[in-house]
């Protein structure tokens, strides 16, 4: 799902800055909810910028990678797992159509 490429690519960005010293388990989960509600303003009073919603998401992407890495996660496997867990919570015949 995710590409090492851009993990690596993400890791060098940081420590050529220093910034994962601020990078605490906790920062990081404040700033993916500050970049969330970035994200949702986009749709607050009318249809959003695609291109404002694009740079938001990849902003709340982001520090959701730089928190599975701290964690030491496989956002793949992570999904992966939740996805399933979710198939048996909610099974299609008793789910399909239905919020």
């Amino acid at each position: 799902m995710v590409d090492g490429e851009v993990f690596e690519k993400l890791r060098r960005f940081v420590a050529e800055r220093n910034w994962s010293q601020f990078h605490t388990e906790e920062n990081l989960a404040k700033s993916i909810s500050i970049e969330a509600a970035e994200l949702l303003e986009c749709y607050q009073w009318s249809s959003a910028d695609r291109g404002e919603v694009e740079e938001e998401l990849a902003d709340v992407l982001t520090y959701c990678l730089l928190l599975a890495d701290k964690l030491g996660l496989d956002p793949s496997e992570i999904v992966s797992s939740k996805i399933d867990k979710n198939a048996n919570r909610y099974p299609i015949d008793k789910a399909f159509g239905n919020s």
